[in-house]
């Protein structure tokens, strides 16, 4: 298995690469404002005719999260796409005419809470009360699950029983919160799939919000070969890219930052990275920077800016 390099910042892979999928929240910013060395990154990226995609698990349609990343300093001028979660889940639901979304109906059982709810309403999904008067299952990560994963148990037999298709998205195995954990999505479909549920997943890491960035990407004479992913999140970022053959960066500084603040020297870094890796069937990202910044400023001939009409 090839060795992960260290980086000092993305100028070190600038010039491997046509495409840039990045990560937004943990990567960009913080969920209020951006961060400064990834402004300064993009605009980097921009000047080199990159072409830099942002990939986000968000509830939030492309037009709101573009609004939402413009009101953190993350101008649309910045970056070249924008694919959310939300987005794929609104235009399925919507259309019901595509893999995993036919026949799916009206009428939903959501294990979730209200911003799915709040989101479900703009489509419109009507959300029951009863199992036995829902067309479909949705399982919701965009808010807390407060029941344990045995809790659910009952709903999720009757589903089966009724053979209800299931929608999940933005999955998580479990989510911090102050310091406990609490339920996460994958926990509630890892029952559902013990019970015989067939599950339709949506977001990072699951192969439709991918196939989606590839397909933009194709249409810009883009390939996978030609890409790479940078994201801060083993589960979500660098196990879903590298299920469709594309190379990833990590952001240590980011979902996985306490892990690596006993780092003292690369020798440490590695074994603290060999560690998380072997969490995630030994999948090991290209690339690991410390955070989403350009680094070292590249020779005068890589660093003029391309010539344009």
């Amino acid at each position: 298995m090839p060795s992960t390099k260290f980086c000092l910042g993305i100028s070190d892979i600038s010039d491997s690469y046509t495409g840039f999928i990045i990560d937004t929240w943990g990567v960009l910013h913080n969920g209020q404002h951006a961060y400064d060395s990834a402004i300064e990154c993009l605009k980097e990226l921009k000047a080199r005719n990159k072409y830099v995609m942002l990939l986000s698990n968000t509830e939030e349609r492309v037009a709101e999260s573009a609004i939402s990343l413009k009101a953190m300093g993350i101008a649309p001028d910045l970056y070249n796409s924008l694919i959310t979660s939300g987005e794929i889940l609104w235009e399925g639901l919507k259309s019901q005419n595509t893999d995993g979304f036919m026949g799916l109906g009206d009428k939903c059982f959501l294990i979730g809470g209200e911003r799915t709810r709040h989101f479900l309403k703009s489509i419109p999904i009507d959300v029951v009360d009863k199992i036995a008067d829902a067309s479909f299952l949705m399982i919701a990560g965009w808010d807390q699950l407060d029941m344990t994963p045995h809790a659910y148990d009952e709903i999720l037999r009757e589903a089966v029983r009724r053979r209800l298709k299931t929608i999940c998205v933005t999955p998580d195995s479990r989510a911090l919160l102050g310091m406990n954990y609490t339920t996460g999505t994958n926990q509630i479909t890892r029952r559902l799939q013990e019970f015989g549920g067939v599950i339709h997943f949506i977001g990072k890491p699951y192969r439709p919000i991918f196939m989606q960035a590839i397909k933009t990407l194709h249409k810009n004479d883009i390939y996978p070969g030609q890409t790479v992913m940078i994201g801060d999140a083993m589960a979500h970022d660098i196990l879903g890219a590298s299920l469709v053959n594309m190379d990833t960066c990590l952001v240590r500084d980011g979902m996985h930052a306490g892990l690596f603040k006993t780092a003292t020297s690369p020798a440490e870094l590695n074994k603290l990275l060999n560690m998380l890796v072997s969490q995630y069937n030994h999948i090991k990202p290209t690339y690991l920077v410390d955070k989403l910044k350009w680094g070292r400023v590249l020779p005068d001939r890589k660093h003029k800016k391309r010539k344009t009409g």
